[in-house]
């Protein structure tokens, strides 16, 4: 009996060490992991910000960039992004090449590399930089200037027409003031805050507020409102009868499963019915580890019938591009920036050439505004051509089958804030992460835009903004 006893204890002494090693080797891997990631958000950020504001004639600072984008992000890679050495390479004309950030002695830095006018794209973990002979180390650039140490406001006149004068709304200018203090939520950053009312007769009106160092030649990321950008570019693939969202996907990897019952419709409107392994908009191997998009978001099971639930995912819109790529072998979303005068919009890639769509774009707080009143206009632009099929507009903002939970409804590629007290019912939004939004109001003639960089857990309150502005307009 005693035997048995020893034998049990010693058994259970060495299986019981069995777990807590395993889950330390686990934590180790872990470790290992969120420091790879860390390290490719860190180079894609300093590549994106400062390259694209240069693109656009703006200044960002390597400092600016760690004050604002670097700082108060996801919680596993917050106390180590900040710290990581990098380094800013540029070729003899002054352009970047690459951002590298070092993040371990057995492995090659991190790296983004910077195509000129076209963004950056994050190499995957493991790829060594290739070193131009021409490239030089970037320095701190200096930001002792009005532009950046002042903020600024803009009130003024986008397009001519009657002969009322500009109207200047100083009741707007205080709600755009405020909203750079903690009035719609607090420890939330505001960088910028537009209003682009549509006076008819009389031209567009906008008034903007930015903070020191942003103007409206600064682009920020945009995060998930690419995603009302992708639905936008998938209307303009169906007016030009690429496709119908009511098609099925047409992906061959989908055809022996019942995946291929899967249309474009289900995708805009997030009820695929597919399996992600995090709700909501993280896909860390896409946008910090360099990974693909066809690597992360097309192979994802079925775990719902098409049309029956909604699980908000970013893969879905990444699919959702897909169907236009796969049918248009020269898709590039800069022509559609064109068309619409986004000249300071840019749309990043993947490694491989696929456009991350779901949250991979670069705009200013104005060029978000033209988005809005392409949809006020109902897609049809200032020159009278119609980019957009006729009743799109109403397609993207109708809420059809299944609805998230919470203050807010999605209609395809768009959320609703018909749900939202003392809002006109028609108005429909994008929303991105750390505090983007761009709101359209229909029935007012109006398109809002806020822009910032709020640390992660802080929110701003869209809604109450969004009253207090139409509040201070003229009805």
């Amino acid at each position: 009996m005693k035997k048995s006893l020893v034998a049990i204890a010693a058994a259970s002494l060495v299986f019981g060490c069995g777990p807590t090693s395993a889950q330390s080797a686990q934590d180790q891997l872990d470790e290992r992991y969120n420091r790879a990631l860390a390290a490719g958000y860190k180079a894609l950020f300093l590549c994106g910000a400062i390259a694209n504001a240069e693109r656009n004639g703006a200044v960002r600072t390597e400092g600016s960039v760690h004050e604002w984008e670097l700082t108060g992000v996801y919680s596993a890679i917050d106390p180590i992004v900040r710290d990581l050495d990098y380094r800013v390479l540029r070729d003899a004309d002054g352009y970047i090449t690459h951002v590298e950030v070092d993040w371990t002695d057995d492995m090659p830095p991190r790296f983004a590399d910077a195509e000129r006018g076209d963004g950056c794209r994050l190499a995957p973990i493991g790829l060594a930089p290739s070193m131009p002979e021409t490239a030089v180390l970037g320095s701190e650039q200096s930001s002792d200037t009005d532009k950046a140490n002042e903020p600024a406001s803009f009130n003024f006149v986008i397009e001519g027409g009657g002969k009322a004068p500009p109207y200047k709304p100083t009741a707007i200018d205080q709600v755009l003031a405020d909203a750079h203090e903690d009035k719609y939520g607090e420890g939330t950053r505001t960088t910028a805050a537009l209003v682009r009312i549509n006076r008819e007769g009389n031209g567009l009106v906008e008034s903007a507020r930015y903070t020191a160092g942003f103007d409206n030649e600064t682009p920020q990321r945009t995060w998930s409102v690419a995603k009302s950008i992708a639905a936008t570019l998938v209307g303009v693939a169906a007016h030009r009868g690429l496709l119908d969202v009511k098609d099925r996907t047409g992906r061959e990897e989908w055809q022996r499963d019942a995946r291929r019952a899967i249309t474009v419709d289900h995708l805009l409107r997030m009820a695929s019915g597919r399996y992600s392994d995090t709700p909501g908009n993280r896909t860390d191997p896409l946008y910090a580890g360099g990974s693909t998009v066809e690597e992360t978001a097309t192979d994802w099971p079925l775990i719902h019938m098409p049309g029956t639930q909604f699980r908000y995912a970013n893969n879905d819109t990444l699919m959702a591009v897909k169907a236009i790529s796969d049918r248009d072998a020269d898709f590039d979303p800069a022509a559609f920036f064109k068309a619409v005068g986004m000249d300071h919009t840019v749309a990043e890639t993947d490694w491989a050439g696929d456009y991350i769509l779901s949250s991979q774009v670069w705009s200013t707080a104005s060029d978000l505004a033209d988005l809005g009143q392409l949809h006020l206009n109902d897609g049809v632009l200032p020159s009278g051509e119609r980019i957009l099929p006729e009743g799109w507009v109403e397609y993207i903002s109708t809420p059809s089958g299944p609805q998230p939970d919470g203050p807010f409804g999605y209609g395809a590629g768009w959320w609703l804030m018909n749900k939202s007290e003392g809002i006109p019912p028609d108005t429909f939004a994008a929303f991105g992460n750390r505090g983007q939004y761009v709101v359209v109001v229909p029935s007012r003639n109006v398109v809002i835009v806020r822009r910032g960089e709020d640390p992660a857990g802080n929110r701003f309150d869209i809604a109450a903004f969004t009253r207090d502005v139409l509040a201070a307009l003229p009805e």
